[in-house]
């Protein structure tokens, strides 16, 4: 029989429970889907006591909007799942620029861990602020 393995992280809106009050869990793919995100739109040197979690993207979202920076914001993605989330293998990174809202469309594939689960797509679109 095939392990199973659960995953729990803390929301990170800390609404109360309505019942317990307690503070709101996410679970399993929502966790690990919270925990990517947190990741990828985390600049370096932001969270104080280590301060080389995170990425670069935003600084790379405002070179020019082409194939070459494509490959970077794929490249900064994989370095920080592969260094800070080993909960998930990834699959596939695809980024495409999208030049009619200026900015890049990411689709992240990825696998979970220790579950027997089908494969995750996180689509994200990333953009100049």
């Amino acid at each position: 029989m095939p392990s199973f393995q659960t995953f729990k992280d803390l929301s990170i809106t800390f609404k109360p429970h309505p019942v317990t009050e307690d503070v709101l869990v996410k679970k399993d793919a929502a966790a690990i889907r919270q925990s990517v995100s947190n990741l990828l739109y985390t600049r370096k040197t932001e969270r104080p006591f280590d301060y080389n979690i995170g990425t670069n993207l935003y600084n790379l979202l405002f070179e020019p909007l082409n194939s070459i920076t494509a490959g970077l914001i794929a490249t900064e993605i994989r370095t920080v799942i592969t260094q800070y989330e080993p909960r998930i293998v990834i699959d596939n990174i695809e980024v495409s620029t999208n030049f009619s809202d200026n900015g890049f469309d990411v689709l992240l594939s990825y696998i979970i861990v220790g579950r027997d689960d089908d494969l995750i797509d996180l689509n994200l679109f990333l953009e100049r602020l």
